[in-house]
């Protein structure tokens, strides 16, 4: 039996719930919530399935070490001190990240500098060789985190950023990241119950997280490479067990997914990346401005989408939020719409009242993710709620 360890899983601000969510639902124990990321144990098999089934999680680091740190020096010495055989050859590549919350540090480079050298200087007093720094594709890829006077040392078991699933090669101006993307679609409680829909779909991000979600499908399938891969104690046969096993549980869903977009090289992007995600079964993308589009049943409708916020894109923003509030109450009715924004003075000119606000960031841009319900029958004061 293998053991179970510690490990934490990053995030974005405001996902936390829904992460300690899913990591319970996939047999996480010890689930405890912090502020952009969530503590769990499980085992190694574990650590694989987090990687590639967890939809709103950026990186999944496994804790080795913590100390009491008081200076450079001690941060040196007690790294030093560390038994590094057990994790990296001395004729392997490591990479070092660093954040750090601390009056003592300033500089998170500087650390990573520090941790480092400590590493490589105990490889070359213990063997008289020592490894070499590959920032792109390192054997160990270590991350430092001081928090005041408290530093843990931490193997980084995704390598790059989870959001990197593998099916974007075409992306347009402004894309959204897919963690992002996964998160925004589970906070508006989409269940693949009904059809849903991004009006303004860009290269395809929305549509192909609902459709992994609707159908249950592994969000990290199509990933070259996780870190592990590169680790001493790497299971191969393990790996595929847990591949297959998360693979065995992806359902079927029976209704549409359907994007729109009014720039033609947005539309042949979004159809390449459904392509590459291997979702055109369940996904269909047209060229067509929202504002002149109208739903097409009776049928339930859910739509999530991110809206230009005016930061790229050259719009009398009040006009256009104002359009998207009118089209919404005219030409949709018997949908839940959510989108997100980070230009709060456009939501202003929606004129519906949202019955839902939850406050989150798009890179480092402060947002909300808002929800309107258009309802069935008359146009008039039954879209408020």
């Amino acid at each position: 039996m293998e053991e179970n360890f510690n490990m934490v899983a990053k995030t974005l601000f405001g996902f936390e719930d829904i992460l300690a969510n899913e990591l319970t639902q996939l047999g996480a124990q010890h689930v405890k919530k912090g502020v952009r990321n969530v503590a769990f144990s499980g085992d190694k098999g574990f650590m694989y399935k987090a990687n590639l089934g967890l939809r709103t999680a950026i990186k999944i680091l496994k804790p080795i070490h913590s100390f009491t740190v008081n200076g450079e020096k001690d941060l040196y010495n007690k790294i030093y001190a560390m038994d590094w055989s057990q994790y990296l050859k001395p004729t392997g590549t490591l990479a070092v990240d660093a954040t750090i919350h601390s009056d003592l540090f300033s500089h998170s480079l500087y650390i990573a500098q520090k941790t480092k050298d400590a590493i490589v200087d105990k490889f070359r007093d213990t063997d008289g060789q020592r490894p070499n720094v590959d920032l792109k594709f390192p054997d160990l890829k270590i991350n430092v985190h001081i928090d005041r006077r408290q530093c843990t040392i931490s193997l980084d078991s995704s390598g790059d950023s989870l959001h990197k699933r593998g099916y974007k090669t075409a992306t347009n101006i402004a894309p959204i990241n897919e963690v992002l993307a996964a998160g925004l679609i589970m906070l508006s409680g989409w269940d693949g119950q009904s059809d849903f829909m991004d009006p303004m779909c860009g290269s395809g991000t929305m549509l192909i997280e609902a459709a992994m979600i609707a159908c249950n499908i592994p969000p990290n399938l199509m990933r070259k490479e996780f870190a592990f891969e590169r680790w001493q104690d790497w299971d191969v046969d393990l790996f595929e067990k847990i591949e297959e096993s998360l693979l065995g549980k992806t359902r079927d869903f029976h209704h549409k997914i359907i994007g729109y977009d009014k720039a033609p090289s947005a539309v042949a992007k979004a159809k390449e990346n459904v392509k590459n995600a291997q979702l055109e079964d369940f996904i269909e993308v047209k060229h067509e401005d929202f504002f002149k589009t109208q739903k097409g049943g009776d049928q339930k409708l859910h739509m999530v989408f991110n809206p230009p916020y005016g930061e790229r894109l050259n719009l009398d923003m009040e006009s256009f939020y104002a359009n998207i509030g009118d089209t919404l109450k005219q030409n949709y009715p018997g949908t839940d719409a959510w989108f997100i924004t980070s230009n709060l003075d456009a939501l202003k000119h929606v004129g519906l009242r949202p019955s839902r606000k939850i406050q989150l960031y798009n890179a480092k841009l402060e947002s909300r993710l808002v929800k309107y319900v258009m309802y069935e029958g008359s146009k008039k004061g039954k879209y408020l709620k």
